[in-house]
């Protein structure tokens, strides 16, 4: 499946294959919806790239790289589409938290999904902040073999003092 290698706008109809493919899997593992499932592709793409909570996923390379993230998340992560992009999701962890993500990516892997994850992660800049209640699912593909995984939260809080 290609990419656009620009931020999700209308002239690549906000990524719409690949956030159907985070969209069905998200059902398939939770039974939820992140939006209106019978909407349009594109606009259902186009209302979580606008969406308030964060929503991002990485592929199934070995030190996986991210591929999606929408507005709230680049904003929360510090991070332009090209970066985003070019990003391994190892580095959205702290090294000293990058055993634990790594352990419940794990369990992602096994189980399908999780959906109270909590952790502390790290933007570009340095800016710590704590994720809670994060549901993270695998990416399944449109036959059914593992295309990456993905995250959706909603809460956050920064650790640092300047409390943005």
């Amino acid at each position: 499946m290609n990419f656009p290698n620009s931020e999700p706008c209308e002239a690549n109809q906000f990524s719409a294959e690949h956030v159907a493919l985070l969209l069905v899997s998200l059902r398939r593992w939770t039974g939820r919806d992140l939006v209106d499932p019978q909407l349009p592709r594109v606009e259902q793409a186009r209302q979580l790239f606008a969406a308030p909570f964060a929503l991002l996923s990485h592929d199934t390379a070995a030190d996986p790289i991210l591929n999606y993230g929408n507005r709230a998340a680049m904003q929360l992560f510090e991070l332009n589409w090209e970066e985003l992009s070019q990003t391994p999701s190892r580095l959205t962890a702290e090294p000293v938290y990058r055993d634990e993500r790594a352990r419940l990516l794990d369990t992602v892997t096994r189980q399908g999904y999780i959906d109270d994850y909590r952790g502390v992660r790290i933007s570009r800049t340095g800016r710590r902040f704590l994720i809670d209640t994060a549901t993270v699912w695998t990416v399944l593909d449109e036959r059914g073999a593992p295309y990456g995984q993905a995250a959706t939260f909603s809460a956050w809080k920064y650790l640092d003092t300047e409390g943005k």
